[in-house]
């Protein structure tokens, strides 16, 4: 019988995903990581009581604040906007994960991710609107071949029908999109950690200071709430940031600042062995994908050139590149080119 280790969050996903690799014939463990003081394991140890497989609870805590909360805090200090979720999945769940199938002499890792494997290939769930490859795409090679997708042809309807038929508590419980770390709200949270410098906010196309933002830090590119500007009529977005005078541009859509033509993308990881010079890029989670042009540096970045202008392309997220439903890898936005700028 084949060994798998499974990342048991005490979430529906992970637990169904738990409950299918059961009825496939595998040997079910699961492990549950405690990344921050908050989380509770109950949920986790009551699934695996239920299902009556093997549970353990590792402590990953100075792990996760070292290579997560501390990146995470550096990047914005930085004016970037991270993606804690898929520095996560590369650093932390999946390499821990590898550990513990390791050490359990285990065959594969598994995880409640909606996505598919294919020939050690990553593509993309057959329920498109819950594909998860993005959060992926900065994972290494010989870990997707290790790697068991259960939910991969699943719809979040079926999910939730298996785990009332098992008796699951978490069988209706909501799905989470915060960043499991942040408790309190993200502007309590960041002021915690980083001292905010107010400063000047600037409409990029008549040059006015029209308003005073409360820290570059809370700000990302694209971003139209929370802007304050009081009586402005104009529908004004976030199109840059100058780090160095502590300054917010801004600037109306219709303007054409918050759209560019061109990325760079450093710290590119490629899943497959191909190396196109045409593909799709998704430069955010929601985003639609966009046909690019690909120019290899030599310092291992790439040059993305896109005809179709694409709008809010923002430094520190990730950028995921696609051919049809594979995957092929991703890197980090590192800076984006608009021709109005």
């Amino acid at each position: 019988m084949k060994k798998v280790v499974i990342g048991m969050s005490g979430g529906v996903d992970s637990s169904v995903a738990a409950i299918l690799l059961q009825k496939q014939g595998y040997e079910v463990i699961g492990v549950t990581f405690i990344f921050t003081d908050n989380f509770d394991v109950s949920e986790a140890q009551e699934v695996c009581r239920k299902l009556n497989i093997k549970h353990y609870i590792k402590d990953y805590r100075k792990e996760f604040k070292e290579e997560i909360i501390n990146k995470f805090l550096d990047d914005y200090k930085s004016g970037l906007t991270p993606n804690p979720c898929v520095l996560c999945n590369k650093k932390i769940k999946i390499k821990y994960l590898i550990d513990a199938m390791k050490e359990f002499n285990a065959d594969f890792i598994a995880t409640g991710h909606y996505a598919r494997v294919i020939d050690g290939k990553l593509y993309k769930s057959e329920n498109i609107n819950k594909d998860q490859t993005y959060f992926l795409s900065q994972l290494l090679k010989e870990e997707i071949s290790k790697l068991i997708f259960p939910l991969d042809n699943m719809d979040k309807g079926e999910v939730r029908t298996i785990a009332s038929e098992y008796g699951l508590t978490n069988a209706s419980k909501k799905d989470s999109y915060d960043v499991c770390f942040i408790t309190s709200s993200f502007k309590e949270y960041m002021q915690n950690y980083l001292k905010p410098n107010k400063g000047s906010i600037i409409n990029i196309k008549t040059n006015e200071e029209i308003g005073i933002h409360d820290g570059l830090m809370y700000y990302t590119i694209g971003q139209r709430k929370g802007l304050n500007l009081g009586g402005n009529k104009d529908r004004l977005f976030v199109i840059n940031k100058d780090l160095d005078n502590n300054i917010l541009y801004v600037a109306s859509d219709s303007d054409g600042y918050l759209y560019s033509s061109e990325a760079e993308i450093e710290n590119v990881n490629w899943i497959s062995d191909e190396r196109p010079e045409v593909c799709n890029a998704k430069f955010r989670y929601r985003q639609t994908e966009q046909p690019v042009n690909i120019k290899y540096l030599e310092n291992g970045n790439i040059i993305l050139n896109y005809s179709n202008e694409v709008k809010s392309v923002t430094p520190g997220q990730v950028c995921a590149l696609y051919k049809d439903d594979e995957c092929l890898g991703g890197g980090i936005i590192k800076s984006f080119k608009n021709n109005n700028i």
